[in-house]
């Protein structure tokens, strides 16, 4: 376990310094470029920026060269730590916007930490590798339009994404097993089988089965429903709208109303797409009297739900902004609890092995 954590810090801290690199190579060939944020992240790093040229695959190999180059400089990483208002002006005197709206958000009284390596400079709390030479294996992978801080209301920004690891040996795997899994993509594979479209006249996100895709929909819920009722469960089915009282009750409104479709008015009342299925089946349970002697109650549906996600995040069949989710509530008595936990454990683990997962 310690030297599964140490091989990963040490991957952190290499990501990390290349995206230093990589916004350094940036700033070198594209003057007057701003910056945004450079994190490590899962298998490499991304950093953005704000600039008008607008970035396409065809820039990442230069990019990369200029990578190469500066790594082979091997420049050390310095830490400098300044006064919160001397780093203000500081990066108000270098025209970076988004690093001084980062530093404004820190308490008065912060002492902000810069990293330098050659002559790029980061807003950035560490840790880094030594120096530049220390960084081997990665490679740019693809361009992305990313909002400032996720908020649509803020500036595009355009974000190179990176794959990084300790050895090229460990790259070139990652890089074939990718190729691999590009070849079984199911954006792929559903135009190849015909098994599903998505387009502007309906609306992104939003799905149209085909005869091919419908008939594969059909056999797992045919299976599903023959499992649900061996497990004790019944069936329910819900309304695909709702007034918004209900969605007030819920508490959806208050903390999910930015990823609900817009309301619609009927007879003067507002109504909203269902984002979930949970508050119709606590009506289902409010329709009639019930006794301890019920419970547990098993309730499940096939149920389709409307969330708007951002164009952006939407992608095939695994981001969309309509789709019909394996939902179900279990009514118990505290004492009960434990064991259907445990129940609905094992259920959920068998439907995820019968496919493989």
């Amino acid at each position: 376990m310690a030297e599964e954590n140490n091989k990963e810090e040490i991957l952190h801290k290499m990501r990390h310094s290349l995206a230093h690199v990589m916004a350094q190579a940036v700033m070198e060939l594209y003057p007057g470029v701003k910056f945004g944020i450079g994190p490590a992240i899962d298998n490499g790093f991304y950093y953005d920026f704000d600039l008008e040229h607008h970035f396409t695959p065809e820039d990442l190999p230069a990019i990369e060269k200029k990578m190469k180059h500066i790594i082979g400089a091997a420049h050390k990483f310095e830490r400098v730590e300044l006064p919160r208002a001397e780093a203000l002006k500081h990066f108000e005197g270098k025209g970076e916007k988004y690093k001084v709206e980062l530093i404004n958000d820190l308490p008065e009284g912060s002492v902000i930490s810069i990293y330098k390596s050659g002559p790029f400079e980061d807003l950035c709390k560490g840790p880094h590798v030594d120096h530049t030479g220390k960084l081997k294996a990665f490679k740019l992978t693809h361009v992305a339009g990313a909002y400032w801080r996720g908020s649509e209301k803020n500036a595009m920004l355009q974000r190179i994404y990176a794959v990084a690891f300790e050895t090229p040996a460990e790259l070139d795997a990652y890089l074939k097993q990718q190729e691999e899994a590009a070849k079984r993509d199911h954006r792929k594979l559903g135009r190849q089988l015909d098994l599903y479209s998505i387009n502007e006249t309906v609306g992104p996100g939003l799905v149209l089965w085909h005869p091919n895709g419908a008939r594969i929909r059909h056999e797992i819920e045919t299976f599903w429903k023959e499992e649900h009722f061996k497990g004790g469960y019944d069936l329910v089915n819900t309304p695909h709208i709702g007034r918004a009282q209900l969605w007030e009750t819920s508490g959806h409104l208050g903390f999910y109303k930015d990823s609900m479709y817009a309301p619609m008015d009927i007879d003067g009342i507002e109504y909203y797409a269902k984002p979930m299925n949970c508050p119709f089946h606590i009506e289902i349970y409010k329709a009639n009297s019930h006794s301890y002697r019920d419970l547990p109650l098993r309730w499940a549906e096939l149920g389709t739900v409307y969330r708007f996600e951002k164009a952006g995040v939407l992608h095939g069949l695994m981001r969309v902004r309509g789709f019909t989710q394996d939902d179900a509530h279990l009514i118990c008595t505290q004492e009960q609890m434990e064991a259907e936990v445990i129940e609905v454990l094992r259920f959920s683990m068998n439907i995820l092995r019968t496919f493989g997962l």
